[in-house]
C-alpha cells in the first residue's frame, strides 16, 4: 500500500520536475535569441538605402530566425507552465499564456515587416516608391519591438511573477524582481511612446535590468532545481493541498 502511494505521488512530481526544466530552459531560450536580432537588424533598420540595394543583406534572414526562435521559446514557457501554474491561479495562468501567445504574435508581425524591406530588396522598382515602402514597413517592426519585448514582458511578470511570489515555488528574492521589473518596464515603454527616451537608451536599459534579472533568474532557477515544496508555516503562505504537495518539486 505504501509503495503504491509512494509510485503514485513520485509521477506527479516526476511531470511537475519536467515541466519545470523545459519551462526553465525555454526561459534562457527567449533571453539568449532576444539578444543579437537588434544587431543583425542594423542596416535595414538604420539604413534609408538598405532596400535599394547598399550593404549586405544576409543578417536580415538570421535576424528573422532568431526571433522566430524567440518567439517560439516564448509560447513555450507557458504551454510548459500552464499545469502548473492554474493550481495556484487559473485565471493568471490563462492569462499567463495569452500575454506570451500575444507578445510572439507581435515578433512575427515584425518579422514579416523586416522580410518584406528585404523581398522589396531583392525585387527591385522605382527608387522613391522602395523606399517610401520601406520605411513604413520599418516603422511597423518598432512599433512590434515597443508593444511585444517592450510591453509583454511585464504583463507576463504580473501574470507568472504573482503566482511565484505567493506559492514560493521559487525564492521570493526571484519573484519581487518580476514584481519590481514589471512596473518599471511599463514606464520605460510608456515613456518611449510619449517621446521620453529612445527604447534602445541607458535610460530604457536601467528600467529593463530587474525585469531581465527576473527571466534569467526564474529560467536558471527552474532549469536546475526545479520547483519548491512550499512552507505552509512561512507567512503567508498558501493552504498547501495534498494535490499541490504532489505537483510540488524541492
Amino acid at each position: 500500500m505504501t509503495t503504491t502511494t509512494t509510485q503514485n505521488t513520485r509521477a506527479p512530481m516526476d511531470a511537475t520536475r519536467k515541466a519545470a526544466l523545459a519551462a526553465g530552459l525555454f526561459y534562457i531560450g527567449t533571453f539568449v535569441f532576444s539578444i543579437p536580432a537588434l544587431g543583425l537588424y542594423k542596416g535595414v533598420l538604420d539604413d534609408p538605402s538598405f532596400v535599394l540595394g547598399a550593404g549586405s543583406d544576409q543578417g536580415v534572414l538570421w535576424g528573422g530566425l532568431i526571433e522566430i526562435l524567440t518567439a517560439l521559446t516564448g509560447i513555450g514557457t507557458a504551454v510548459a507552465l500552464y499545469p502548473v501554474l492554474e493550481r495556484y491561479g487559473p485565471g493568471r495562468a490563462i492569462g499567463f499564456v495569452a500575454s506570451r501567445t500575444l507578445e510572439a504574435a507581435t515578433i512575427f508581425t515584425g518579422v514579416i515587416a523586416v522580410l518584406a524591406v528585404y523581398t522589396l530588396r531583392q525585387d527591385g522598382g522605382d527608387a522613391a516608391t522602395l523606399t517610401t515602402t520601406a520605411n513604413a514597413l520599418v516603422a511597423i517592426k518598432d512599433w512590434t519591438f515597443l508593444l511585444g519585448p517592450g510591453v509583454m514582458p511585464a504583463i507576463n511578470a504580473l501574470c507568472f511573477a504573482t503566482i511565484m511570489y505567493r506559492s514560493r515555488l521559487v525564492p521570493r528574492w526571484i519573484a519581487t524582481a518580476g514584481l519590481i521589473g514589471a512596473p518599471l518596464l511599463l514606464i520605460s515603454s510608456t515613456a518611449t511612446l510619449f517621446g521620453g527616451w529612445e527604447q534602445v537608451s541607458s535610460a530604457a536599459l536601467l528600467m529593463a535590468l530587474p525585469i531581465a534579472t527576473w527571466e534569467l533568474s526564474v529560467g536558471i532557477y527552474m532549469t536546475i532545481k526545479g520547483f519548491r515544496t512550499p512552507d505552509a508555516t512561512e507567512p503567508d503562505a498558501p493552504v498547501v493541498t495534498a494535490e499541490h504537495a504532489a505537483l510540488a518539486q524541492v
